[in-house]
């Protein structure tokens, strides 16, 4: 007969910020497939960045981070989240697994290196190429606009969610 454990259930954090709906939608997307690949063998916490903090971090198997790009870096309730957490986290998370989610109009890889440093000073561990979902808005208005991802982007969202709930399940990370 197979041994039964009441082990707690592994846990990843998507934290997230957005402005016009599009990283939003990417990092509900992330979120819920995680949940519904791994049932209730993975705890998914979606937090606001201005809502997260270190000890949401630390409490977590592994961690997404989720920012739209604002003039070639992260959003500023994204760098305020990483002001207030990163002293308390480092050296206190080396190894963790994270992947990254980047929003932009155009480019968008200034902000993925720039996140990609901050996991570096952490210590933290890619375990996913970064998801950049590019909206090519150029004007202000249109910058600015509510944004509905495609199918096929939210799609990579979900993926990318399925592969950390299998990774963290199968305890390859």
């Amino acid at each position: 007969m197979p041994e039964v454990t009441n082990a707690a259930p592994r846990r990843l954090l998507v934290v997230w910020h957005g402005f016009t709906g599009a990283t939003r939608a990417m990092a509900e997307a992330v979120a819920s497939a995680a949940r519904e690949s791994a049932g209730d063998a993975l705890d998914v916490r979606l937090l606001q960045a201005a809502e997260a903090g270190a000890d949401d971090v630390l409490a977590a198997d592994a961690v997404v981070f989720a920012t739209p790009e604002t003039l070639a870096s992260i959003s500023g309730a994204m760098k305020d989240f990483f002001d207030r957490s990163y002293y308390p986290l480092l050296g206190r998370c080396d190894g963790k697994p994270y992947a990254l989610v980047v929003c932009a109009g155009s480019d968008g890889r200034p902000t993925i290196a720039q996140l990609q440093r901050i996991a570096t000073g952490l210590r933290l561990r890619e375990v996913a190429e970064p998801l950049l979902v590019c909206t090519h808005a150029q004007t202000p208005e249109a910058i600015a606009a509510r944004k509905v991802l495609p199918e096929a982007e939210l799609a990579r969202g979900r993926e990318l969610g399925a592969l950390l709930a299998a990774g963290l399940e199968l305890g390859i990370f």
